[in-house]
């Protein structure tokens, strides 16, 4: 089954050494997904300045630009991975680098 592991960051701008230190530690937790084979996908997200949202309202389109709310995480990127188990999806969200910091939630993927 097919699972996102999404990646919820503090706001916060670490500094360059952390940014370092964390691109070491991404860069190993992709290493080790790809060997296992769970690796299918996935991004790191521009900040949420350059978000929109849209929607479509009685045929009228409406565009917001972001931010969108005060909070203190957002959601930076996401990895697509394939499990055999929810329990299993749950280890490589543990696994994440972004744990440490943040928030990592994993969901199934509503296959269409």
């Amino acid at each position: 089954m097919k699972y996102a592991i999404l990646i919820h960051e503090p706001k916060s701008v670490p500094t360059p050494e952390v940014q370092a230190e964390m691109l070491k530690e991404y860069g190993a937790y992709f290493a080790d997904m790809k060997a296992a084979g769970a690796h299918i996908g996935g991004q790191r997200l521009q900040t949420e300045n350059t978000a929109a949202r849209v929607t479509l309202r009685g045929g009228k389109r409406s565009v917001v630009d972001g931010p969108f709310a005060e909070t203190k995480e957002v959601l930076g990127g996401f990895f697509l991975i394939e499990a055999k188990t929810r329990e299993e999806a749950i280890e490589w969200g543990a696994k994440c680098p972004g744990a440490k910091t943040g928030t990592i939630e994993v969901r199934p993927i509503h296959e269409m």
